[in-house]
């Protein structure tokens, strides 16, 4: 099992959440790029390689998508609805990085195509051992669905 370098895309409007996923990253030793972007519409602008994201090279099609769903402009849920009615990327992984724990939001999510639900530990060191466990099943153990985009 060979870990791929790709891109991993954080859609995540809360700074100090992103930069707390990054340190995970980092501290778990995996290299995969993070692009961040803070809101729903972003989201949609850079899966689509518009507007400022449209230079594949530097902001290539994700791997995996971390999605929280309380986001500003456009919802996670708008956007995984958005992603799922895409030809060629509607395939992309998905996983729900959020703080709701509501039953309604888990089973709406995984309704309208979230491939997984994760609820965001409040320390460090449980962080990253959920980066090191998504890491595992998601970009090392997992095969991903070609995207055409």
């Amino acid at each position: 099992m060979q870990q791929t370098m790709q891109t991993i895309l954080l859609v995540e409007d809360s700074g100090d959440d992103a930069v707390l996923v990054k340190r995970a990253f980092r501290n778990a030793n995996l290299a995969n790029p993070i692009e961040v972007v803070t809101d729903g519409d972003r989201a949609v602008a850079y899966l689509s390689g518009e507007g400022e994201y449209v230079d594949r090279d530097r902001f290539p099609l994700p791997i995996l998508m971390l999605l929280d769903l309380k986001l500003p402009r456009r919802s996670g849920f708008e956007v995984l609805e958005w992603l799922r009615a895409q030809p060629g990327i509607g395939r992309m992984r998905v996983v729900v990085l959020t703080s709701s724990k509501e039953s309604a939001d888990i089973d709406r999510a995984h309704e309208i195509g979230a491939n997984s639900y994760l609820v965001k530990p409040v320390g460090l060191e449980q962080l990253i051992e959920m980066v090191r466990t998504l890491n595992l099943y998601w970009l090392v153990m997992s095969e991903p669905p070609r995207l055409d985009g």
